[in-house]
């Protein structure tokens, strides 16, 4: 019972199932331009004209740049482990089918779960977003009406019913069950509208920047400040550029969006990964850009942390870009609401296909080659939420989601790439279990793979895959430690100091081990450079993110976790 029980937990999908349903699969319509449309536009959202402001002026100072660099390092890590899979698995799912693929059932239900949490949260939150912005653009007439004449006196809800944000939704579910094309068109001109502002913002700003701004003495911070740091570049510290890096780093989420396109995009194997790449290097460029002038148009302490643009170009007297600004900022958010919105139906396409959520939500239309029942169903999931929730309680949950599905993907990054294929011969390099000797030496030389094994084995898979779950327990530890011991560190205590030195030693030792293990030779249009290293740097910064994440969040999260299995076992 028990074995049964585990086997079915741990079943793998297998790419070739389901040929026979070829003829529901979604159109394959989207290029690579599309493609990467799709990842900037769920990406570069309302984040790139308010996150430079707020993070130069609390955390960073003008070293507000060097934050936006270190995370889109760290994005990039997780990036390019989504690439792989891509290129390996182009299959609508995303996460949720690379981990099926890879680890097995449970795993992969639990992700899917999580990615269904992390889209309807996030699609609502800028749904309300946008309809705030909308809303204070024009002297919040909506929110003073409807907060007079519907109020909701619940304390975890809403102060009113958003029916603007409700109908923004309801408007996108009948565009999405239209077509993928029509959908991606419109997503393709909000895109280029919103790079286009944030071009005009950045010539603009440069025209007027002061590069004195980057240098302000100590002494020529006014008194009125009471969070100035130490002037200068880097007015808070190295810390402050650290913790800058640690929340400009949500301003990348939402790349994944592309990985969930595997059915619809013409060349998935070649397309997707490139989009991926390119979103993020377009993301991280248009960060960089305005976070470089918003720092040199005014002083970090002077900045806005609400609407740091607005009010940099009405100190400058600009009023006409100010506006540009606005109205960039409206197309920004409405590309974030497509681009949220857009992957939800196809994990919940994937996840119904594989009979592990209800079945009629794989149902694809005949004409519009979309998955109505998921996009509708999504659709008023999100505009119930966006209706009567307060959603600044939920955001974390959403991020959690998400940290979790890219160190999830990193993990199975390592799985396949050492793992032995099925149809290999497995030549056996060492000797009957009867004959031989269990030595330290003999032990030493399989786990470091002494004797040059090109091939993998089941014997090197399994070192490589128990080495990775050894890799995450030991990451786990240190990440704690450094989040809830920090000041112990830093005041010098031994015992903690010496329980992280010989952890971070055996994460190098248990780091080496997996990478002498012998690798898969398949050809594939991306693969992640510097293997171990890489995934375990990704699995390292999001584990290391999650655990900033405070206890309620932590327990809201395994709530969801516990409904959702309690689903998958029943």
């Amino acid at each position: 019972m028990t074995s049964r029980f585990w086997k079915t937990l741990s079943r793998r999908r297998c790419l070739e199932e389901n040929e026979e349903t070829k003829v529901e699969q979604l159109a394959r319509v989207l290029g690579l331009f599309d493609l990467t449309a799709l990842g900037v536009g769920a990406t570069l959202g309302l984040g790139v004209y308010v996150l430079a402001g707020s993070v130069a002026k609390e955390t960073a100072g003008p070293a507000v740049t060097i934050s936006f660099f270190i995370a889109a390092v760290a994005s990039a890590f997780a990036g390019m482990c989504y690439a792989e899979f891509a290129s390996r698995v182009p299959k609508a799912g995303s996460a949720y089918v690379y981990s099926y693929v890879t680890v097995g059932e449970f795993i992969a239900f639990v992700i899917g779960w999580n990615l269904i949490l992390e889209y309807v949260i996030g699609t609502a939150s800028v749904a309300r977003g946008l309809s705030s912005y909308i809303d204070a653009l024009i002297g919040n007439v909506m929110a003073d009406f409807l907060r007079s004449v519907m109020p909701i006196n619940i304390p975890f809800l809403s102060e009113y019913p958003d029916f603007f944000a409700f109908a923004m939704v309801m408007l996108l579910v009948v565009l999405l069950c239209v077509g993928v094309r029509e959908s991606s068109i419109l997503n393709n001109i909000f895109t280029i509208i919103n790079l286009i502002t944030i071009t005009i913002v950045i010539v603009a700003g440069s025209i007027k920047a002061d590069p004195s701004n980057w240098s302000i003495a100590p002494e020529d911070i006014p008194n009125s400040v009471k969070h100035g740091g130490a002037g200068g570049f880097m007015p808070f510290g190295v810390s402050g550029v650290m913790m800058g890096a640690a929340k400009c780093f949500y301003g990348f989420v939402g790349f994944d969006a592309v990985a969930t396109t595997g059915e619809e995009a013409r060349n998935p194997q070649r397309h997707i990964p490139l989009a991926i790449v390119l979103s993020l290097l377009i993301i991280f460029i248009a960060y960089f850009g305005v976070s470089t002038v918003l720092t040199m148009l005014l002083p970090y302490y002077a900045q806005n942390a609400d609407a740091p643009f607005p009010h940099a170009f009405d100190k400058v007297g600009w009023l006409v870009i100010k506006w540009i600004v606005n109205v960039g900022a409206v197309f920004a958010l409405c590309t974030s609401l497509l681009g949220a919105m857009f992957p939800l139906p196809r994990v919940l396409y994937a996840m119904a296909s594989d009979g592990v959520i209800f079945k009629i939500l794989s149902k694809v239309h005949p004409k519009t080659m979309t998955p109505i029942h998921g996009t509708v169903l999504s659709g008023l999931l999100i505009g119930l939420m966006t209706l009567i929730f307060n959603l600044h309680q939920l955001i974390d949950m959403m991020s959690i989601g998400t940290l979790l599905a890219y160190t999830i993907v990193a993990i199975c990054v390592l799985i396949l790439r050492y793992q032995k294929e099925e149809n290999s011969s497995d030549t056996p390099t060492v000797l009957p279990a009867n004959d031989y000797e269990f030595t330290p030496v003999n032990i030493f030389k399989e786990l470091f793979n002494l004797q040059n094994q090109k091939e993998p084995t089941e014997l090197s898979t399994r070192i490589a895959n128990i080495g990775t779950v050894l890799l995450c327990i030991i990451i786990c530890i240190i990440t704690f430690l450094i989040s809830n011991m920090s000041a112990y560190l830093l005041a010098g205590n031994i015992v903690i100091s010496v329980i992280l030195i010989v952890l971070v030693i055996v994460l190098f030792l248990n780091l080496a081990a997996i990478g002498r293990q012998p690798v898969q030779k398949v050809e594939l249009s991306f693969k992640v450079p510097l293997v171990p290293l890489i995934p375990c740097l990704s699995i390292f910064i999001n584990i290391y993110l999650m655990f900033q994440l405070d206890v309620f969040t932590w327990i809201r999260f395994a709530t969801w976790l516990l409904i959702g299995k309690s689903y998958h076992i029943i």
